[in-house]
C-alpha cells in the first residue's frame, strides 16, 4: 500500500494543487472540468487524411484475452467494443498485435496474420457501427492497429516462460531477466522480423483499420533497437543503423501499401532498470561507470531525461520524413522501471513499492510531451499516464490540451473500468467515483499470474469471473 496520500482524499482542485505544492510537483490543472462543448478537449483536429470530432484518445493495452492461436475472443471484442462506445475519436492502437508467434508477450495476445484477419475485418467493422449507433453518422472513429515484436519480454507458448529475442548484450537486464548472448536476435532474423510487420500492415489495411502503429516502446524490440549502441551489424552503433529497423519497415510498408499511414509509439526517455530493494521500495541497478549509454532519450545519469531530447528528436525527425503525422508519446518501461511508466499507488504483485510519489512521475509523463511539442510542434502527439490523477484527470486534462502541452490526452488503464468518462464530464454529469481507477494494478497482475486482464476491483463484469477469486487468493499469499 502505498505511503502516499490517497487523491481520493483530496476534495477540491484548490485542495489537490495546494498538496502538489507541498509535494513540490508541477502538475498544472484548471479549477473547473471540461464540461461542454466549448472545452479544449472537444475541439476537433486535422491530421493527415483524418478529421477528428474531439482530443480524447485510447491507448493500446494487451488483454491477454485473446484465443491460443491469435484470434479474438468474446471478452476482446467485449473490450474494443467499450472503447468503440467511448466517446473517443481516436483509438490509437486498438491492442498490442504481435507480428509473429515467436514475439508475443504471452500465449493468448492478438495476433495479426492470414488466419487472424477474417476475424479481425469482423470486429473492426462491428467497431465503427456500435460508434454510429451512439454517435450518429458525422464523427468517425479512427482506428490503428498496434504491431510490434515483444523482444526480450517474448513468452508465446508459456506465459511463465522467457523465450528472449534480445538487440544485444545489456549488462544489467540480463542480469534481472537471466539473459545472454543466445538471446540476440541476428541481422538475417531482424530481416525476418521486418517482413512480418510489412506483412502485418498489409492485412490490417485489408481488415478495415485506419493506421498502424510501429511500437518503439517500453523495452520492446524496436524500442531496444534504439539503444543498440554497442550492437556489431548493420543494426547497432550508429544512429542510421539503430533505426534501420524502423526504416525498412516503413520503406516496405509505403510499398506494400501505398498511402497506408503508420505512427509509431515512442518512450521519449528511458531510465535505469529498478529492483525491489531490502525495504520493499524500488530502486536504480547499481551502475558504476560514469555514464548510462542504454536509456534512449536520457541524460547520461540513468535517471531523467536529456532535457533537450536530442536522440529523441532526431528519431522523431526521421519519422516525419516518413511522413508520420502524429504519434504516442509514453516514457520508460512495466518491465524494469514500472513506477515511470505506470504511475501508482499499489504496486504490482511482482513488482516494488514506489521510490517516489506516484504523481512525481505523472508530471514528468507531462513535461516530456510538453517539451518535444516545444522542440517539434508541427508533430500531432497522443500523451499518455493521466489515469493516475484519477478525480483530477478531467482538469489536468483540460490544461494540457488548452495550453498546447499535447495534441490529444490518451488513457489507458483508466477506460477499463470507465469507458465512458468522456461523455460523462464532457456533457457536465459529475464523475461516478466508483468507478474512477485507483490504480490497484490487478488489470497487470492478473496478467502476471496467468489470467486475462481486466479491472477486477470496478467493473463488475470481471469481479464476477472465477479469476477474481483466484486472483485474490494468489495475491493474499505474495503478501
Amino acid at each position: 500500500m502505498s505511503q502516499y496520500r490517497k487523491i481520493s482524499s483530496l476534495k477540491s482542485p484548490s485542495e489537490f494543487r495546494e498538496y502538489l505544492a507541498a509535494e513540490k510537483i508541477d502538475i498544472p490543472l484548471n479549477d473547473k472540468p471540461p464540461c461542454d462543448a466549448s472545452a479544449a478537449l472537444a475541439q476537433p483536429l486535422h491530421c493527415g487524411p483524418f478529421s477528428f470530432a474531439n482530443r480524447w484518445a485510447i491507448l493500446p493495452m494487451e488483454g491477454w484475452d485473446c484465443q491460443r492461436n491469435g484470434t479474438p475472443s468474446e471478452l476482446t471484442r467485449r473490450r474494443w467494443l467499450r472503447f468503440a462506445e467511448s466517446g473517443a475519436k481516436l483509438l490509437y492502437g486498438t491492442e498490442a498485435a504481435a507480428v509473429m508467434h515467436a514475439g508475443r508477450s504471452n500465449p493468448n495476445q492478438l495476433m495479426i496474420a492470414e488466419h487472424t484477419a477474417e476475424a479481425l475485418t469482423a470486429l473492426c467493422r462491428e467497431m465503427r457501427e456500435t460508434h454510429r449507433q451512439k454517435f450518429g453518422a458525422g464523427e468517425e472513429l479512427v482506428i490503428g492497429l498496434q504491431l510490434t515484436h515483444s523482444g526480450r519480454y517474448s513468452h508465446p507458448d508459456d506465459p511463465h516462460i522467457l523465450a528472449s529475442r534480445t538487440a544485444y548484450t545489456h549488462p544489467l537486464l540480463d542480469r534481472k531477466f537471466g539473459n545472454g548472448p543466445e538471446n540476440i536476435v541476428s541481422d538475417a532474423e531482424l530481416e525476418e522480423i521486418i517482413s512480418a510487420f510489412i506483412q502485418a500492415a498489409t492485412i490490417a489495411r485489408r481488415a478495415g483499420f485506419d493506421f498502424v502503429d510501429i511500437k518503439h516502446a517500453h523495452g520492446y524490440l524496436g524500442h531496444e533497437l534504439l539503444s543498440a549502441y554497442d550492437r556489431p551489424g548493420s543494426y547497432g552503433g550508429s544512429f542510421e543503423n539503430r533505426t534501420r529497423f524502423f526504416r525498412e519497415i516503413a520503406d516496405g510498408i509505403r510499398k506494400a501499401c501505398p498511402d497506408f499511414p503508420i505512427s509509431a509509439r515512442l518512450s521519449l526517455f528511458d531510465i535505469l532498470p529498478f529492483v525491489k530493494g531490502a525495504d520493499g521500495i524500488g530502486m536504480p541497478m547499481q551502475w558504476m561507470e560514469k555514464e548510462y549509454p542504454y536509456a534512449f532519450g536520457g541524460d547520461g545519469t540513468g535517471l531523467d531525461m536529456d532535457e533537450n531530447l536530442q536522440e529523441t528528436v532526431k528519431f522523431v525527425d526521421l519519422l516525419m520524413e516518413y511522413g508520420v503525422q502524429f504519434i504516442c508519446a509514453t516514457v520508460g518501461s512495466p518491465y524494469y522501471n514500472v513506477h515511470l511508466q505506470r504511475p501508482a499507488y499499489y504496486p504490482v504483485c511482482d513488482g516494488y513499492e514506489m521510490p517516489q510519489n506516484p504523481l512525481y512521475n505523472v508530471a514528468r509523463h507531462l513535461k516530456a510531451v510538453q517539451r518535444l511539442k516545444q522542440l517539434r510542434p508541427a508533430m500531432k502527439i497522443v500523451g499518455s499516464g493521466y489515469s493516475c490523477l484519477q478525480e483530477f484527470l478531467p482538469h489536468v486534462a483540460e490544461y494540457t490540451v488548452a495550453k498546447g502541452w499535447t495534441d490529444w490526452v490518451g488513457i489507458g488503464r483508466m477506460v477499463l473500468s470507465y469507458p465512458d468518462i468522456y461523455c460523462d464530464m464532457i456533457s457536465g454529469k459529475p464523475l461516478d467515483r466508483k468507478r474512477i481507477c485507483r490504480t490497484f494494478g490487478d488489470c497487470t497482475n492478473a496478467p502476471r499470474c496467468g489470467f486475462v486482464s481486466g479491472c477486477y476491483p470496478l467493473d463488475q463484469y470481471y469481479k464476477l469471473r472465477p479469476e477474481a477469486e483466484q486472483l485474490k487468493t494468489i495475491l493474499k499469499n505474495k503478501s
